[in-house]
């Protein structure tokens, strides 16, 4: 029987908002107010970017429709991996070799913005270090060894490649002919890391409310965002809502598809089994293109995640998606009870490159970090902070990158992206 989440109102019924450190309900928006910066959206990408001017001094107000971490940045499977959603090299091929020396000189800074923020405000997330990368076959392996090449002309050296004797030292299963493990990679509690983000933020002035949705903007030289009960006036306004963004902002929300992936976690398994799966307690994601990833909790509950569902849509059966997956890696694991499982949207582009740019001389947005939203959000709360604060160059870098619609419209875009998936994923199976 599937655990229910009851002293956490508004969030989904995950393990994450069961085991969160801060259940404290921020105030709505009432009446006006005023800040150097509004920011819609409490999740890593506007928490970020409000802790970035937090510390540069600016007066901050933030805007979250449900609850700080509600999206994907509070649900999500807690996995620190590097990079972005498509490798350097594809970068490179498509945006040409300058862009992916910039973009590589930032591809490693969103790890470190989250080891820096938990030692600095000592917050409580469970951070441990280390991520290995499974690979199903030699095609898998070759495509990783290239990888690893390329990562190194970047400054990442922290990368080794693991033969199929050696995955035992990191994942007990028969499944994977080799892989990689990333030494700058780890995991966390993706919600007690927003929330104690959000609590630095409060400890510099920044307030912050929730159940305040945007229900519209009025640009100008000073933008006021308004809620049903309340608004902002702010010289600078940061749209960061990705896949849970209002459709009150068509220009952005048009040119990414919001989909859904599948999470759950077991009851807490003994401390020898839990050990005897991951002996390293490194995270694990695998190399198909709708890919698997899981890891250890705190409390030795084994976290899996999987599946996807194009257009934000969800199955009825979530363990029904994900539990068989579990039991190829770990068929030990077949008498063991189901305690949470849910699913969350994450925001993806047609590039699978995150979209950046202005709705105004004083509105700037970033969103679709496509399946590799805890570092990138990072990393791109940041540079949103350095824009508004003067130093635009490397959001500049960002916003150059060409966006585009999705093919066929919000009609067709979902079927012919199911398309392109299915035909991956039969790459996948037959290994080429």
């Amino acid at each position: 029987m599937i655990l229910t989440n009851t002293d956490n109102p508004r969030h989904t019924n995950s393990w994450y908002a069961a085991s969160a450190n801060d259940k404290r309900v921020r105030p709505l928006l009432e009446g006006e107010a005023e800040a150097d910066v509004c920011i819609i959206g409490a999740g890593f990408t506007g928490i970020s970017a409000a802790l970035e001017l937090a510390e540069r001094g600016y007066s901050v107000v933030v805007l979250e429709a449900e609850r700080i971490g509600f999206g994907a940045s509070g649900r999500n499977g807690g996995q620190i991996v590097n990079g972005y959603s498509r490798d350097l090299e594809v970068i490179a091929a498509r945006y040409g070799h300058e862009k992916a020396v910039q973009l590589g000189e930032m591809s490693l800074e969103g790890g470190e913005i989250i080891r820096g923020r938990v030692a600095q405000y000592d917050i409580d997330c469970d951070l441990v270090h280390g991520g290995f990368f499974a690979a199903f076959n030699e095609k898998q392996i070759r495509e990783m060894a290239r990888s690893k090449a390329y990562w190194e002309k970047h400054g990442h050296t922290d990368l080794e490649m693991v033969s199929k004797a050696e995955v035992f030292r990191y994942v007990r299963t028969a499944r994977y002919a080799g892989g990689m493990i990333d030494k700058r990679g780890g995991h966390v509690h993706p919600l007690n890391l927003v929330l104690g983000e959000a609590a630095a933020v409060e400890s510099l002035g920044g307030r912050i409310f929730e159940g305040s949705r945007v229900i519209g903007m009025d640009m100008g030289d000073r933008p006021v965002v308004r809620t049903h009960s309340g608004s902002v006036q702010a010289s600078y306004v940061l749209v960061c809502g990705n896949a849970y963004l209002s459709p009150q902002f068509p220009d952005i929300s048009g040119r990414m598809m919001p989909v859904s992936s599948q999470v759950m976690a077991t009851e807490p398994l003994g401390p020898d089994l839990i050990q005897s799966l991951m002996p390293a307690n490194y995270c694990v994601e695998d190399a198909n293109y709708i890919l698997d990833y899981y890891r250890r909790t705190a409390d030795n509950r084994l976290l899996y995640g999987g599946g996807i569902g194009y257009g934000g849509t969800d199955p009825k059966d979530l363990t029904g998606v994900i539990r068989p997956n579990m039991l190829k890696t770990f068929p030990q694991l077949k008498d063991v009870k189901i305690d949470y499982a849910w699913s969350g949207n994450f925001a993806l582009t047609l590039t699978r490159v995150p979209h950046m740019g202005k709705l105004s001389d004083k509105v700037y947005f970033s969103h679709g970090d496509s399946g590799h939203g805890v570092t990138t959000t990072h990393l791109l709360g940041k540079i949103l902070g350095e824009a508004v604060a003067g130093h635009a160059e490397r959001f500049d870098v960002w916003a150059s990158l060409p966006n585009l619609p999705f093919p066929g419209g919000k009609t067709f875009r979902v079927p012919l992206t199911v398309l392109g998936a299915w035909w991956y994923g039969l790459r996948d199976r037959l290994g080429f």
